[in-house]
């Protein structure tokens, strides 16, 4: 089984990250960007009968800092 997880940066925290995207895209004529915000992608390949549950703990405990970040899973 497969499993994707995307990990972003809750509403409200800072992203310097996505503000420096922004700029750039802003300096190479990108002019219609108004805002970026920048994350991450996990994928993991589990064993069969690997559960959401499962991974849900994964995210819980180390692939996302739950204080700033929210994150989704996706089956497949």
């Amino acid at each position: 089984m497969k499993a994707r997880v995307i990990v972003m940066l809750k509403d409200g925290v800072l992203d310097p990250q996505g503000d420096a995207i922004r700029h750039a895209l802003g300096a190479m004529g990108f002019d219609g960007v108004e805002g970026v915000r920048q994350g991450k992608v996990i994928e993991l390949d589990l064993a069969d009968g690997t559960g959401e549950e499962e991974v849900r703990a994964m995210c819980e405990r180390l692939l996302a800092n739950t204080v700033i970040e929210s994150y989704r899973i996706e089956a497949g």
